[in-house]
């Protein structure tokens, strides 16, 4: 303080102002039901400084490489200190509201007598002559209140109000220095277009900070405090005219009270406003990246860590000024959703889902689908866009996911591993299996289900001798269904679930004969989180978007992965090794990465839904595939999905593409690395028997077929070649059998 610098000066300068105040608005004061007698004892015997709750702040989100993508907040603002703000604008708001703001101690005598005699004559509030003080405790009254009722009392256009303002006001002269006053003014202040603060104006205004407003945009945001609504530029041209003669009215302020030169001021009244709104998008449906964002969203609204009760997580969130640094990839991120936007489009009603997650740490790197986030118009449920989250669990936002199929059939082969099961090792299979007897839940409650008749996919009804091998590359489900069988169907339920498997809905997992065919409906967050367990040689780490929380006070909080060693990490190499076959020698030949990788499809019974699930050492991925409007009432058979004919989607032919091209795009500038070879002693050595004799007769049934198609292929070039017409075919099989007949006709 300049002038009042004890606390007796303080209280001399209260009794002048309610000697003053008695004066001159005796006759309103008294209406407002205080006597005008009482008034010096009130300026003399202050109240404490008014109850500051934390400025409401926006909470920012962050991917791994720290670049924003998403924001909320209930009031746009970032809080600044007073060295972060521009010197220009801490002298604009200071000449056009409160010019002896570092002279007065909380009460501007002249103002008040000014804005006094100007009331009384009215008989109510006509003018402000409010301090910078006074106007900082109306925003700090309006900000902490808890009811509208609270808001209506600290905004009421009578005078008792404004006495209670101007006693907060001293007493908060007593509490800060002037700077510190003005630096709260400058953060609580709200501007227009949604902007709270100067920071936050700055920035919705100009595209800039703070620090580096000019004369001009200075100017501009000190005329919009005293009329926020009146001159936002949001709102059309009259308000921004409105808003330029305000910011003139700084200027000739300014210069008047030679803060700067009436040649800068007229410099500057003659320049445009140079408005560029810079939009503030809040929530995810504007965030760029609105799957991932929602996934965090619905993280820090549901885990207890961030809030005791859902209202606190709710208020921390959207007032709580937080940094938060998510495990994002944005170039896995988009690779995901150009691989997917090529394949299918969001005008379909099949819909395709994937999220990629890395091994060892749980960390999600992205999480994209063929729909965009938002509502359709008419709120119509199937269109372009979706509100649920459709690659995460209902918990996070999802729907209630899609059944994974034969992606399932991994935690029987990893159980069967760690049961002592060796590679070639097998047996054989019929061609059709009714799971009448042998299947136990985890309760031991015999699940049988004699009135199922499980076939094999892909026309494979033969049967024959399988190993663990072949049983895999081909995903042959009657093997599959005996070897849960032999290894034990809770077994299997148990390594599924120290895997992180859930089901999307929440409900608990369906413990039947068929759960290794994936008869439990999954999101792909919870598939690939599995996926990358084997990856990571055993370890399973829980999915993870928050990798570090910063709070307004600059306080970090690191956010370690939680993982555990599910399965032993020699299962878990001898599971890739199995895999790895489904590129070079099962479902997914021909397709592949540029990399080790290891993989399963997933094609689930009468084609509700397809999958597809695998990992390289660095990332993990999981595809889905099915139709929004229900999996059973429209499986994908007989479909056009992005342009494309299916006769019958399957984990090879859409999935399967979509996770070579995302994985081959999010790895390309990651050194590529091997996987850990198998412990041969402990898992080579398996015998089936039969199976050497099957896979030779298969060879050649397959190099047969393959002649076949070689010769009708360039049938015609041979014919060309050999001197015959290549339009001279030979006659149909009916016409030789009648050609042959009117022969032997012939010769009787």
């Amino acid at each position: 303080m300049t002038v009042l610098r004890s606390v007796g000066g303080l209280a001399l300068a209260g009794a002048l102002g309610g000697v003053l105040t008695a004066a001159l608005a005796a006759p309103v004061v008294s209406g407002g039901g205080i006597a005008a007698m009482d008034v010096a004892n009130i300026f003399v015997e202050l109240p404490p400084p008014p109850r500051e709750e934390p400025l409401a702040q926006v909470t920012r989100l962050l991917d791994k490489d720290g670049r924003p993508f998403a924001q909320f907040y209930e009031a746009n603002r970032t809080a600044v200190p007073l060295g972060a703000v521009a010197p220009v604008m801490r002298k604009a708001i200071v000449a056009i509201e409160d010019a002896r703001f570092y002279e007065h101690g909380g009460l501007d005598v002249r103002g008040t007598l000014r804005a006094l005699l100007t009331n009384t004559q009215a008989g109510g509030i006509r003018q402000g002559g409010s301090s910078l003080t006074q106007q900082l405790v109306k925003n700090i009254l309006v900000e902490s209140a808890r009811t509208n009722a609270e808001r209506n009392k600290a905004r009421a256009p009578n005078l008792a109000r404004k006495i209670t303002e101007l006693r907060l006001a001293l007493a908060l002269e007593r509490k800060y220095r002037k700077d510190e006053i003005l630096e709260r003014y400058l953060n609580i202040a709200y501007f227009g277009a949604g902007a709270h603060g100067v920071e936050a104006a700055a920035r919705r205004f100009f595209t800039t900070s703070a620090a580096r407003l000019t004369l001009t945009q200075a100017a501009t945001l000190a005329g919009a405090v005293r009329m926020p609504y009146a001159t936002d530029p949001s709102l059309g041209r009259e308000h921004r005219d409105r808003l330029k003669m305000r910011r003139d009215l700084v200027l000739d302020r300014m210069a008047g009270l030679k803060l700067i030169t009436q040649q800068q001021a007229a410099q500057a009244k003659s320049s445009p406003l140079g408005i560029k709104l810079r939009p503030e998008p809040g929530g995810c449906e504007q965030s760029a990246f609105p799957f991932y964002c929602l996934y965090v969203q619905r993280e820090l609204l549901s885990n207890p860590v961030f809030g005791n009760s859902a209202a606190e997580r709710q208020a921390r969130m959207l007032r709580g000024g937080l940094v938060i640094r998510t495990s994002l990839d944005p170039v896995a991120q988009r690779a995901a959703e150009k691989a997917i936007r090529a394949r299918v489009s969001p005008d379909d009603s099949e819909v395709a889902a994937e999220a990629m997650i890395e091994p060892g740490t749980g960390r999600i790197r992205a999480m994209a689908a063929s729909k965009r986030f938002g509502r359709n118009p008419g709120n119509n449920k199937n269109g372009p866009k979706t509100t649920f989250n459709l690659p995460a669990d209902v918990a996070h936002g999802g729907g209630q996911g899609f059944q994974a199929g034969s992606t399932f059939k991994i935690f029987t082969l990893a159980t069967a591993l760690k049961q002592g099961w060796r590679f070639g090792e097998g047996f054989q299979t019929p061609g059709a299996l009714v799971p009448e007897q042998g299947y136990r839940n985890c309760s031991g409650r015999p699940v049988n289900d004699p009135n199922t008749r499980i076939l094999n996919a892909s026309g494979e009804g033969e049967g024959g001798p399988h190993s663990i091998e072949t049983g895999t590359w081909k995903s042959v489900n009657i093997f599959y269904m005996m070897l849960e069988r032999k290894v034990g169907l809770c077994e299997v339920i148990k390594t599924a679930k120290s895997l992180g498997v859930v089901r999307a809905d929440g409900a608990p997992l369906r413990e039947v004969p068929t759960f290794t065919l994936g008869v439990n409906e999954m999101d792909p967050v919870t598939v690939a989180a599995a996926f990358a367990a084997f990856a990571a040689r055993g370890m399973y780490c829980r999915p993870q978007v928050i990798m570090e929380i910063t709070a307004r006070d600059g306080r970090r909080t690191r956010v370690p992965p939680v993982c555990e060693q599910a399965i032993e990490q020699e299962v878990a190499d001898a599971v890739t090794h199995v895999l790895e076959g489904v590129f070079t020698q099962g479902t997914m030949k021909g397709q592949g990465l540029d990399r080790p990788a290891a993989g399963k499809t997933g094609t689930n019974n009468g084609y509700t839904s397809a999958w597809f699930a695998g990992y390289t050492p660095a990332l993990a991925a999981a595809v889905s595939v099915g139709d929004i409007r229900g999996s059973y009432k429209f499986p994908l058979q007989g479909v056009e999905i992005g342009n494309q004919y299916y006769g019958s989607v399957q984990g090879a032919s859409l999935p399967g593409p979509i996770w070579v091209e995302s994985m081959n795009q999010a790895l390309r500038e990651v050194e590529p690395q091997g996987f850990h070879g198998p412990d041969m002693t402990r898992f080579g050595g398996g015998v089936t028997p039969g199976l050497e004799e099957a896979l030779k007769a298969e060879e050649l049934r397959n190099r047969q077929r393959e002649d076949r198609h070689f010769v009708r292929r360039y049938r015609r070039l041979f014919e060309w070649l050999l001197g015959r017409s290549p339009f001279e075919r030979e006659p149909s099989r009916p016409r030789r059998r009648e050609m042959a007949e009117l022969r032997d006709m012939g010769r009787g």
